[in-house]
């Protein structure tokens, strides 16, 4: 529900810390194309943003609607199958108190989409020993099973079908944008028209690294 003016609080830097004012890389410089970075949505997220313009006259164009889905939540897939060894082990054959509790603790340590995975692995090896529903809620009673076991339900169906493809990788990726400011103080109330004609904006190249799983049937290079 946060309303932001581009001008009034992204060019003059006084937005939060989350939202900047840029340009993408590459943009040719005579161009008045700007854009909004956002730095802090939370990932598997669905966030919905209308926009609007105002002329020097203070009439305000027609809303433009744009729904985003941000990434899933990064899992590393090697530490998920470690894990579902690890359960596989403590649930095979008698299993202490002791065993149950490390158990119990492993999966609730992890996020609910490592938690997906696990499952996903343990279903995979050992699901002719029964499934990972079963066995938790056999070796671990009902209530602590539930617990572990509701945490599923914060995976939304995107990154659900996303968590079972056969292989996930991580890489690093590295894209460049452009930071922009205004250098000017300026009076409050100076309208987007005014700013991008009379006052100068300056960019500044940035890069920004972001890690991210990439899903496939078969392992990438």
């Amino acid at each position: 529900g946060e309303s932001l003016s581009f001008a009034d609080d992204l060019l003059s830097g006084l937005a939060t810390s989350c939202v900047a004012a840029g340009r993408s890389h590459g943009d040719v410089p005579e161009t008045s194309i700007y854009s909004v970075i956002f730095k802090c949505l939370e990932p598997d997220g669905l966030y919905k943003f209308t926009l609007y313009a105002v002329d020097t006259r203070g009439r305000h164009s027609e809303l433009s609607t744009v729904t985003l889905r941000t990434a899933c939540p990064l899992v590393d897939d090697s530490k998920a199958e470690e894990i579902a060894d690890k359960i596989y082990n403590l649930y095979n054959g008698y299993t202490s108190g002791k065993e149950q509790q490390t158990a119990y603790n492993t999966l609730m340590e992890v996020s609910a989409s490592m938690l997906f995975r696990v499952q996903h692995h343990y279903n995979s090896h050992y699901e002719k020993f029964g499934d990972f529903v079963w066995r938790s809620e056999d070796e671990l009673g009902p209530r602590k099973a539930h617990l572990i076991l509701r945490r599923l339900e914060k995976v939304s169906s995107h990154c659900s079908t996303l968590l079972r493809s056969a292989y996930i990788q991580s890489r690093t990726e590295t894209m460049p944008y452009l930071f922009c400011r205004s250098e000017e103080v300026r009076p409050p109330g100076m309208v987007w028209y005014s700013i991008l004609k009379d006052t100068k904006v300056t960019c500044e190249e940035k890069m920004v690294s972001m890690l991210r799983n990439t899903y496939g049937e078969s392992k990438g290079r």
